[in-house]
């Protein structure tokens, strides 16, 4: 009776291990198979998004994570620098832990093997995503034609954010000391923002708000933070452990009530969130 007990234990524990490491894709799911108590269930606040670099360090735990996102519980998540794999758990950990429950989209720019895990003839996809409370329509994947010192590229998707469709963009530039391939693509990314009267471009762009790459984009939408502005008197928040501001969440035809910039012991780029004025 007792090895009988033992066993059934175990293989319950291993079966909650699996649905929570591999876990469904599809929104709607629960993690296992019932409701949480209604103490552990947080609402997701809606009119907020979020934007946050989720690597480097890149082996944390997807727990934690998950747990810094539950924390502000946006309405529309940009995470870059993020193998699909780690995505796909913190969504499972998101609605298991805390009944928040995204949809996903992915922007996969390499198949990385040593970033991502898998094995060498499968490797895991990395990237950016775009995590939604809403359904998302009209993916587009582009990446830019010049990458600088690894691919990158941005993504965007058409979602309901305060009532009303908006067309987000995430996107990752080029690392630092690249100006030129950055200023490239930021005319490919703002050409296509441009034809958008609502937006929302989340990501981190690797350049401050003074560098002249950003001018396309500057032209074009207002940072969530109104006290950032590229002009050398502006007083941006950093956004960095390295005292930059080098995150952004900006708008288009949209209004900001107020924004947060979250350190976090988990990246060495903050979470960077705001509430935006419903339409």
């Amino acid at each position: 009776m007792v090895f009988g007990r033992s066993t059934r234990l175990l293989a319950g524990a291993m079966a909650v291990a699996c649905v929570v490491l591999v876990g469904p894709s599809a929104p709607g799911s629960g993690l296992f198979g019932k409701s949480l108590p209604v103490a552990d269930v947080r609402d997701m606040v809606p009119n907020r998004v979020m934007t946050w670099n989720i690597c480097n360090p890149c082996e944390v735990s997807n727990v934690d994570r998950a747990a810094e996102i539950a924390a502000y519980a946006p309405q529309v998540i940009g995470l870059q620098e993020a193998c699909v794999r780690d995505v796909e758990r913190i969504r499972n950990y998101l609605r298991g832990l805390y009944g928040l429950d995204y949809h996903v989209e992915y922007g996969t720019v390499l198949q990385d093997w040593g970033r991502c895990g898998g094995v060498p003839w499968n490797p895991g996809g990395f990237g950016q995503a775009i995590l939604s409370a809403a359904p998302m329509t009209d993916r587009v994947h582009v990446e830019y034609p010049e990458g600088g010192s690894e691919d990158r590229g941005y993504t965007a998707v058409t979602t309901m954010v305060g009532g009303q469709p908006v067309r987000v963009f995430n996107t990752h530039l080029a690392q630092r000391r690249q100006e030129a391939v950055r200023a490239d693509q930021m005319e490919v990314l703002a050409a296509d923002v441009a034809r958008h009267d609502r937006a929302i471009v989340l990501g981190d762009f690797n350049a401050v708000p003074d560098a002249p790459e950003l001018a396309r984009i500057w032209a074009l939408a207002a940072d969530t933070d109104p006290q950032c502005h590229p002009s050398p008197t502006g007083t941006c928040t950093p956004t960095t452990d390295w005292h930059s501001k080098f995150d952004y969440i900006f708008l288009r035809g949209i209004a900001s009530l107020e924004h947060r910039v979250q350190p976090t012991p988990y990246s060495d780029h903050h979470l960077l969130h705001t509430d935006l004025h419903p339409a």
